[in-house]
C-alpha cells in the first residue's frame, strides 16, 4: 500500500475500516495522513506509507509514567478536538499503563504494567510526564513503593524507545526552577542517554502524535537536534512564523497592556515576548485545534519560552527576549510619522549658540591635541639623541 498514491486508496477496505474505527470517513482519514506527513517534513509519496501504518499495523504498546508533573500534557492530549486526538492516539498507540487513565488502582496498575512490558519487551514506548527528583535518593516522589528514579530505570531498560513528554520531563521545567529542593531533572540526566524530547507545558500534542505515527511507520523515532526535540516541531523560532513578525520588522510594538498598538494586533516583543529565542512550532499549528487565535501570542499575551530551557520558568515573563537572529532596524519609519512644526527665532538662536560654542571646543581639542603630539615627537628626539651621545663616547 506504501507505493500507491494516496488518492487511489480511498475505496481500499482497510482504509474505510479505519476510518470508521475513528468516527470519520474515508477522505478526512486520508487528509489527515497527509497533514501528518506534511507535519514531519516527508517526501512525497510518505503520506500514503502512514495511511497504511495507521490502519494496518499493529499499535505499539506504551507505557505512560506520570512524575512531578501537573498531568497538563495528558489533559491538552483529551481536550483537544477535530478530529477527536485523544481518539486518534489512543487507536495509533495500544496505551497498557497510564496512571491518570486507568479505571483500576493499586496492585491490578502495577501488574498490568509489568504484564504489558514482559509481553512488549524490546518493543514498547515509554512516555515520561514530570521530571524526577533526585536529591535525597528520590524519596519525594514514589509510585508502587518504588521511587521516580527506580521506575524509570525499570521500564526504560526494555523500551524500544523513550519520549519525554512536557517541559518537566525533557529538562526539568518548573519543578527544576531554582532553588530546586528535590533536585528535579529531566529524562536524559537520570538515564544517563539521549531520548526524545517534546517540551511544551503542555507541548501540542500533534507533535507527540506526529512522532509516534513516524515510528509506527518507519520502525524509528524523527530526527532530533542536539536537545533530543524532533526537527519538524523544533527547528524553528516562534518568531519567524509569528502573525505579528510584520509589526516587528516595521517598528511597531505594544507598548502596553490594553494601548492602542495592543488593540491593533502590534508585536509584542517589548512585552516580553520569547518568541525570538523559542524554538517551536505554536504559530504554524495553533494550539488546542479550536481554530485561528489558539495560541498566547495570537491571543495578546507574550510568548513565556515554555519549550527553551533557561528561558521558560527561568527568565520573569515580561523580561525582554534575547533576539537570536534579527533585530528591528531603528531606522525604520513609524506607522505614522509626525510632522515637524518648525523652530521659533529664540529655539534657533539657542541651537546656533550651542553649535558655535561645540564648533569652538572642537577647534580647540584639535589644537590640543596637534600641540599633544608635536611635543611627544620632542621628546622622542630628545631620547633617541641623548643615545647617540652616549654611544660615541663610549
Amino acid at each position: 500500500m506504501a507505493n500507491q498514491n494516496l488518492i487511489s486508496l480511498e475505496q481500499d477496505d482497510r482504509i474505510e475500516a479505519a476510518a470508521a474505527r475513528l468516527s470519520m470517513d474515508r477522505r478526512e482519514f486520508l487528509q489527515f495522513c497527509a497533514a501528518l506527513a506534511t507535519t514531519l517534513g516527508l517526501p512525497q509519496g510518505a503520506d500514503a506509507a502512514v495511511a497504511e501504518a495507521v490502519a494496518t499495523k499493529k499499535r505499539p504498546s506504551v507505557i505512560w509514567l506520570h512524575f512531578q508533573e501537573c498531568t497538563g500534557c495528558t489533559e491538552s492530549i483529551l481536550r483537544a478536538e477535530h478530529p477527536t486526538l485523544e481518539k486518534l492516539i489512543l487507536d495509533v498507540i495500544s496505551l497498557d499503563y497510564h496512571e491518570t487513565l486507568f479505571a483500576a488502582a493499586g496492585h491490578q496498575v502495577e501488574a498490568a504494567r509489568k504484564t504489558a512490558m514482559a509481553e512488549n519487551k524490546g518493543k514498547y514506548i515509554l512516555v515520561v510526564e514530570g521530571a524526577i527528583p533526585t536529591r535525597d535518593n528520590g524519596i519525594y516522589c514514589k509510585i508502587g513503593g518504588k521511587t521516580a528514579i527506580e521506575l524509570l530505570t525499570e521500564c526504560a531498560a526494555d523500551a524500544a524507545a523513550v519520549i519525554a513528554i512536557g517541559s518537566c520531563a525533557s529538562w526539568g521545567g518548573m519543578p527544576s526552577t531554582d532553588p530546586n529542593p528535590t533536585g528535579a531533572k529531566g529524562v536524559d540526566k537520570v538515564l544517563g542517554k539521549p531520548v526524545v524530547t517534546i517540551p511544551g507545558c503542555p507541548p501540542n500534542p500533534y507533535n507527540f502524535l506526529s512522532t509516534v505515527v513516524h515510528f509506527l511507520t518507519f520502525g524509528a523515532l524523527p530526527a532530533v537536534d542536539h536537545l533530543g526535540r524532533p526537527k519538524f516541531a523544533y527547528s524553528r523560532l516562534i518568531h519567524e512564523n509569528c502573525e505579528r513578525r510584520a509589526h516587528f520588522d516595521a517598528g511597531r510594538f505594544a507598548m502596553e497592556f490594553g494601548d492602542e498598538g495592543h488593540r491593533k494586533g502590534h508585536c509584542l516583543y517589548k512585552l516580553g515576548c520569547k518568541g525570538p529565542e523559542t524554538y517551536a512550532n505554536c504559530s504554524v499549528i495553533m494550539f488546542g485545534d479550536a481554530g485561528a487565535g489558539t495560541w498566547p501570542v495570537a491571543c495578546g499575551h507574550p510568548c513565556i519560552g515554555c519549550t527553551e530551557q533557561g528561558v521558560g520558568f527561568t527568565k520573569p515573563i515580561h523580561t525582554v527576549a534575547k533576539l537570536k537572529n534579527i533585530e528591528p532596524s531603528a531606522f525604520l519609519p513609524r506607522i505614522v510619522e509626525e510632522k515637524g512644526v518648525g523652530a521659533s527665532l529664540g529655539s534657533a538662536a539657542v541651537l546656533a549658540a550651542v553649535a558655535g560654542a561645540a564648533a569652538g571646543a572642537g577647534a580647540m581639542v584639535a589644537k590640543n591635541l596637534g600641540l599633544s603630539h608635536k611635543a611627544e615627537e620632542m621628546e622622542q628626539a630628545k631620547k633617541e639623541g641623548s643615545k647617540a651621545t652616549e654611544s660615541t663616547e663610549v
